[in-house]
């Protein structure tokens, strides 16, 4: 008895060992382990530390100049791309004061910025009647479900029901309008702390049964000047949107290039709706997608109406930027994922892997009982036995049927 309680413990401790050593070898390949295993066993990349409302990172240029501020954590490295397409690189950072240098001008965003200065860009449509099925699903979520705004909501964060929920529904809204499907999950995943997205990451897995297009994660900055968010749109104040891309992703290119895509179509619409582009220490559950991106709608000192409007905007560009409408297929290139028509390949991969390593761990649990490897090959081939001939025989039964058929073709 003690032999084979002894022999279970030894098999688990092998299975676990195995199966992390499977997850951390592949985490860095695709994310289809970690969706897979819910990222219980994943290594998550720490994100930079978001600050509280207030307090925030000003960057200048090296003129002097003020470039951008934000409520979040710089880091030397992290770069800054303008809505005209010039690329700033953080090189120094003191206290709250960070230093970006020019490096040039993104060729993309150039192109982008011709390409949709050519084409004409639809309207939003608010009547909904006679709209077909939608072609193509878009996923929100909030990993910071407390943020709010203090003119609209009194205070700066609501635990698990915060302002910023109004705003996805917005978002949502008005995604459903123009004939796209739209996944908003309005799960909470407070406190607002750096392990937020570790929890948010269950939710944005979640999403991805439903394969998405694209996927937003909805924020709102915590820098305290509402100005500096705040534009003019057809003589309404709107808050305007930046798009957060964390660097430490292995997709970071693709999460990049759809970021300029969003803000290039957008911007074609309505000039300065997407202030910038920011790139930055940490990941952002962005591996999971190379279309998906943290968007930041206003700051905590505007209005959410203000923010609401700026999410219209935003969204109601979104099928026209994807090249997707209600009666035409999901677009090829950035739209359609290669890590989401992978994710069924992978899944299979993943579960073949786990299988391989139960039957080794069985394997070495039979030997310790049995002593010896020809009594495992007895057993096991006597389970092969039991277990093989199911598909075998129908296969046989089909081969018969059609062997004494041949000739009978009507």
């Amino acid at each position: 008895m003690k032999n084979k309680a002894g022999a279970i413990v030894i098999t688990l401790v092998v299975i676990s060992f195995l199966v992390v050593l499977f997850n951390k070898s592949e985490v860095n390949k695709n994310s289809i382990s970690t969706v897979f295993t819910g990222g219980f066993f994943q290594e998550l990349t720490k994100e930079a530390p978001e600050l509280l409302p207030g307090n925030f990172v000003t960057i200048f240029d090296e003129k002097g100049n003020t470039l951008s501020m934000m409520s979040r954590a710089i880091y030397i490295g992290d770069q800054i791309y303008t809505s005209e397409g010039d690329i700033y690189r953080i090189d120094n950072v003191q206290d709250d004061r960070a230093i970006a240098r020019f490096i040039g001008i993104d060729p993309q965003i150039v192109a982008y910025n011709e390409y949709y200065a050519s084409q004409e860009i639809p309207v939003i449509n608010n009547d909904t009647r006679n709209v077909p099925d939608p072609p193509a699903n878009f996923a929100i979520y909030h990993t910071h479900s407390a943020e709010s705004y203090i003119p609209s909501d009194g205070t700066a964060s609501i635990n698990f029901k915060g302002g910023i929920y109004k705003v996805g529904i917005i978002m949502a809204e008005t995604l459903k309008k123009v004939g796209m499907g739209v996944t908003y999950d309005q799960t909470p995943h407070c406190p607002h702390d750096n392990n937020a997205y570790v929890r948010s990451r269950r939710t944005a897995v979640k999403l991805l049964r439903d394969n998405p297009v694209a996927i937003f994660d909805v924020h709102r900055d915590g820098v305290p000047d509402p100005n500096f968010y705040r534009t003019k749109v057809d003589g309404k104040n709107v808050a305007s949107i930046r798009l957060v891309i964390g660097r430490e992703n292995p997709s970071m290119s693709a999460n990049l290039d759809f970021a300029r895509q969003m803000l290039t179509a957008v911007n074609s619409v309505q000039p300065k709706v997407v202030k910038e582009i920011f790139v930055g220490k940490g990941n952002y559950n962005q591996d999971l997608l190379p279309t998906a991106l943290l968007i930041e709608a206003g700051t905590y000192t505007n209005t959410r109406e203000e923010a609401e409007r700026g999410v219209n905007l935003f969204a109601g560009a979104l099928p026209a930027a994807l090249g997707i409408g209600p009666s035409s297929p999901a677009p090829e290139g950035a739209a359609t994922s290669e890590k989401s028509t992978g994710a069924t390949r992978g899944s299979w991969k993943a579960l073949g892997w786990i299988l391989a390593l139960t039957v080794l761990a069985a394997m070495i649990f039979l030997v310790i009982n049995n002593g010896n490897l020809s009594n495992v090959k007895r057993r096991l081939l006597n389970f092969s036995r039991e277990i093989m001939p199911l598909g075998l025989r129908r296969a046989a039964k089909k081969l018969d049927i059609n062997k004494g058929n041949k000739g009978n073709i009507d």
